[in-house]
């Protein structure tokens, strides 16, 4: 008898999300990177509070930085941190000479996509290695889109 998986990990929760992400590039692979934070940035994002829609992930002097993106202020904290600080991001060094090749040599950028709280409740934080859209690729996303949800409604009706 196999055993169950639990389906609601009481750890595991999404802090924010980059909806536009998807919309805007063209995702070609992701990877999963541990951030380093202070205790008033960790205590805030338990509540909740931060944006990454308009940050940016680089590579610069061999570390891998997110920059501009936001973290609301706590209220109780002894030491409060920089709203917007540029954090470090813990990856190999493998994975950080890959990401670097890619946004070098291919006019690659990396995109933040989602930061959240893994099954052991740490901080992590999930970019997309991706190429941005022209308008026309993405009016022709939005149209496929389109068509797939009129040809589910299609086949639901008849």
């Amino acid at each position: 008898m196999a055993k169950q998986k639990k389906t609601t990990d009481p750890n595991y929760k999404v802090i924010a999300e980059n909806r536009r992400a998807r919309f805007d590039y063209a995702i070609e692979d992701d990877i999963e990177c541990g951030i380093i934070l202070t205790g008033s940035e960790v205590k805030s994002l338990r509540e909740v509070s931060s944006n990454i829609a308009e940050s940016y992930a680089a590579v610069e002097e061999g570390e891998l930085w997110l920059v501009n993106s936001y973290i609301a202020p706590y209220e109780r904290a002894m030491f409060p941190h920089k709203e917007r600080r540029r954090r470090k991001l813990l990856v190999s060094k493998r994975e950080l000479s890959r990401l670097w090749n890619e946004t070098q040599r291919k006019g690659m950028t990396l995109v933040p996509m989602v930061m959240y709280f893994n099954h052991k409740g740490m901080a992590k934080i999930k970019l997309g290695i991706a190429k941005g859209k022209k308008n026309h690729d993405k009016r022709a996303s939005e149209a496929k889109r389109d068509w797939g949800r009129q040809k589910q409604r299609l086949l639901k009706q008849g």
